[in-house]
């Protein structure tokens, strides 16, 4: 299982934003997390497609397109043509998710399958086996520099317990208020793929990242 570190461009500085990119995977960051937001299905209005599109050759970093949109079903091709290589979608956002994970997959991208702090682990077990990746949100979607919600590691072990029963390599990303501190925690709790915004991008972009990834060489 690789051990994946997720930078999450909403917390950089978009007037440099190409650069701090280039940082993050001169660093060792394999993915860049794309956080999009529709004004409905969480309050914030965030970026689309176009941004993703002007982005997409800034670096060789694996897109990851987190849509916190309703009924993101909409968007799958968009995504697709606009670069994503990954799309996780929320549980509690579509009104079909079995369809939304196989357009998703059919449009051949990895599909990702989000679920919101107050969402139970036993309500992804069934979409398991049809995921490349599940994605758990430790802080409620919306705005960033949210405090990490403790209640998120039972939630990490509960999914990794279900994945290795199935005997599933499903990645397991984690998204909100993992800084330094507290990333080993997560990844002990059986994440490997971690999403840090502020911890990444606020101060020096290539130090914090290279600590980010000090962590994950202790998982590999």
């Amino acid at each position: 299982m690789k051990y994946i570190l997720a930078p999450s461009i909403l917390a950089a500085d978009f007037r440099t934003l190409g650069k701090e990119m280039e940082l993050t995977e001169e660093a060792g960051a394999e993915y860049i997390h794309f956080d999009v937001m529709d004004g409905m299905f969480v309050p914030s209005i965030s970026f689309g497609m176009p941004v993703l599109q002007s982005i997409k050759g800034a670096t060789s970093q694996v897109m990851d397109a987190h849509l916190m949109v309703q009924e993101p079903i909409r968007y799958i091709e968009d995504f697709k043509r606009a670069g994503a290589d990954i799309v996780t979608v929320h549980l509690e956002a579509c009104g079909d998710v079995d369809a939304t994970i196989k357009k998703i997959r059919s449009s051949g991208m990895k599909a990702g399958l989000s679920i919101c702090p107050d969402t139970k682990a036993e309500e992804a077990k069934r979409y398991l086996p049809d995921i490349d990746m599940l994605l758990v949100m430790s802080v409620h979607p919306g705005f960033g520099g949210q405090k990490f919600i403790p209640e998120s590691l039972e939630k990490i072990r509960a999914l990794r317990t279900m994945t290795d029963a199935l005997g599933l390599d499903t990645d397991i990303e984690v998204d909100g208020g993992i800084y330094h501190s507290n990333a080993r925690e997560v990844l002990d709790a059986g994440a490997n793929v971690i999403v840090a915004g502020s911890a990444v991008f606020g101060g020096d972009t290539m130090k914090n990242t290279k600590e980010f990834m000090e962590i994950l060489k202790d998982y590999e």
